[in-house]
């Protein structure tokens, strides 16, 4: 048994003064009566002339000095600490992740979970030793293994929010690894659980105990944003811009889009619940830039209601075709925006001067440094062990992957394709029930696209997503899309920076100018090509320079499911297994309340007991 507050038992020295009062002689008055014979036992009591009397043994002292001793228990607040196994080894996992900064708790999900955090570090007891993750982007030990309260206070005091997505399987996994060898081990997950990424992991500790942070879902963001040349006018571009609702009840917002902070319009949106709306603004444009959206409304997060977009003025694609006779090819690459073409059977080391390179059933000795479009040709290093496969049977596509924008293969038949093992480089386009039929990747900086089959032994040319599908290849191989690729990063993925050169020819060092203007410099290294920057935990623009280079980075959050702030009542952890919210856990057990109570009982008995003895 403990005691919050041992002080309070000064209290009982109350208890003497009750005796005390028992002690003394009562002064009696003197009253003049007719007879005595009423008051014999008022005289017997009055007989004493010292000041003290004899303590008498009386049931009404003792449920006095009852009362009294319940009441200083009570106040002293005596507690048993919560049952607790010594030794264990508790590895908390703190969600650092953007969700965490919304605000319908008080001041924050994050501060909401740190205070929870700081109550089980305040509990530890005995040989307990804890270890503190924080889970965001990137996951990072911030306290290994140990028992000091201290050092695990400052420790926490030391986390703080990013504004990148939650990736918490990685630190899920790295808790279940350090706690596998102990017996008695238990992960704590402090989060909102917005987590799809947890289905897929298996845990060998059995303890994991999920703690909610969060009470609703009241968020709407920017969920994706892209800009590209307008069709019919060159002076303009097109921003494209994903919206979406996560909310139960709609909303009504306005969709800000400036060009270098001047601002171009204003589109007022209205979106139903769990709506999301793609939305097409168009802007004028005489130089390179940036375009910000911004998405003003009312919700609890405000870190996904804004966005950046590198945007270079486009400039004509060079484009090489290579083959022994095509029109419906070359047909299509005329007819693709800002294409300068040029047409011939015979490859020779002229294609350096071109910017995309189109090969259809030719396999050059020599690849070139640019873009590549294959069709039926590869490098001799780029697959193995390639087959054929007849009559191979369209079933799924990537629709969500910019060279499929606006891209169908319904009713596209195929005569015969080749089939490769997927690479490392690259993602599958187009899938038949065996192989992949397109294919598309970077690899050595080198984007490269691959078809399998003949599309003159395809009905594909005759389908109007054909051209569709060149237009975005050659827009997607181009320099400019790969540069502005390059220069717009997902939170916390590190920048590529590739390597300066000063006047003297000398590897030089950049030196990056975050959005809130502090600066880091990424050493030069002689020898590299390129060198990376991952200190990304804000959004915003990234201003890099070294020398006489200048380049702007915008890093955006752009993560619907990070976007989605409501809080989840239990996580699927691996197949079966589920981490639901356990119910609330006090550390120390206090009864005061129940003393408290049996001394009022204890009154009230007094009380009927005195009127029962004088009645």
């Amino acid at each position: 048994m403990h005691f919050l507050t041992p002080a309070a038992f000064g209290f009982a020295l109350a208890m003497l003064a009750v005796i005390l009062l028992y002690l003394l002689k009562r002064k009696r008055l003197v009253h003049l009566v007719p007879s005595t014979v009423l008051w014999r036992r008022y005289l017997a009591e009055t007989r004493a002339s010292a000041p003290f009397q004899r303590l008498r043994n009386s049931w009404i002292l003792w449920l006095q000095l009852a009362w009294l001793a319940l009441a200083v228990l009570a106040l002293a607040r005596p507690f048993r600490a919560a049952p607790t196994d010594q030794g264990r080894l508790l590895v908390m996992i703190l969600d650092a992740s953007a969700s965490m900064q919304c605000r319908d708790e008080a001041p924050s999900r994050f501060e909401a979970a740190r205070a929870q955090l700081g109550q089980w570090i305040n509990s530890l007891q005995g040989s307990d030793q804890m270890v503190l993750i924080q889970a965001a982007a990137a996951t990072e030990v911030r306290q290994s293994r140990t028992s000091d309260k201290g050092a695990l206070r400052r420790a926490l005091a030391g986390c703080e929010t990013t504004d990148g997505p939650t990736r918490l399987a990685e630190a899920v996994k790295l808790a279940d690894t350090l706690s596998k060898e102990q017996a008695l081990a238990e992960i704590h997950l402090f989060s909102d659980g917005a987590a799809p990424d947890l289905q897929d992991v298996t845990l060998k500790t059995p303890q994991l105990a999920y703690h909610r942070v969060g009470r609703q879902g009241r968020n709407a963001g920017i969920v994706s944003v892209d800009v590209r040349a307008h069709p019919e006018n060159p002076a303009e571009r097109a921003v494209f811009v994903g919206v979406a609702n996560f909310d139960t009840n709609e909303i009504k917002a306005e969709l800000e889009l400036r060009f270098e902070e001047r601002l171009i319009g204003v589109k007022p949106l209205s979106l139903g619940p769990r709506e999301t709306r793609p939305q097409v603004l168009l802007a004028p444009q005489d130089r390179d830039g940036v375009f910000t959206v911004r998405l003003n409304t009312e919700d609890d997060l405000a870190v996904d209601n804004q966005a950046w977009v590198w945007s270079p003025l486009p400039k004509p694609t060079r484009v090489l075709l290579v083959t022994k006779g095509n029109r419906f090819l070359s047909r299509a690459l005329e007819a693709a925006p800002l294409v300068e073409l040029t047409e011939t059977a015979d490859y020779g080391d002229g294609a350096g001067r071109f910017d995309v390179a189109v090969f259809d059933k030719v396999s050059p000795a020599a690849w070139p440094a640019g873009g590549i479009l294959a069709f039926q040709a590869a490098g001799p290093d780029w697959f193995t062990n390639a087959t054929t496969l007849e009559q191979p049977v369209i079933v799924d596509w990537n629709a969500a992957h910019p060279l499929l924008r606006f891209v169908s293969f319904d009713a596209v038949q195929v005569a015969r394709s080749r089939a490769v093992p997927m690479p490392d480089w690259a993602v599958s386009l187009v899938e038949a029930p065996r192989a992949s039929l397109i294919l598309a990747g970077q690899r050595q900086q080198q984007r490269i696209i691959w078809v399998g089959f003949d599309i003159l032994e395809s009905t594909w040319p005759l389908r109007v997503s054909f051209p569709i599908f060149i237009a975005n290849a050659v827009e997607w191989l181009s320099p400019a899309s790969s540069q502005a690729g390059q220069f717009m990063v997902r939170t916390g993925s590190p920048l590529r920076l590739p390597a300066p050169r000063d006047l003297e020819g000398q590897a030089a060092a950049w030196t990056v100018i975050r959005p809130d203007g502090s600066r880091a410099v990424v050493p030069a290294e002689p020898g590299r090509a390129e060198r990376f920057f991952g200190g990304t935990t804000r959004q915003g623009l990234y201003r890099v320079e070294a020398g006489g280079s200048r380049e702007t980075y915008c890093v955006n959050l752009l993560d619907a499911p990070e976007s989605d702030v409501t809080p989840r009542f239990e996580l699927q952890v691996g197949k079966s297994a589920a981490a639901a919210v356990p119910p609330a856990r006090l550390a120390n057990l206090e009864g005061w309340r129940w003393i408290a109570a049996v001394g009022l009982g204890v009154l009230l008995f007094e009380w009927w007991f005195y009127h029962r003895r004088t009645a």
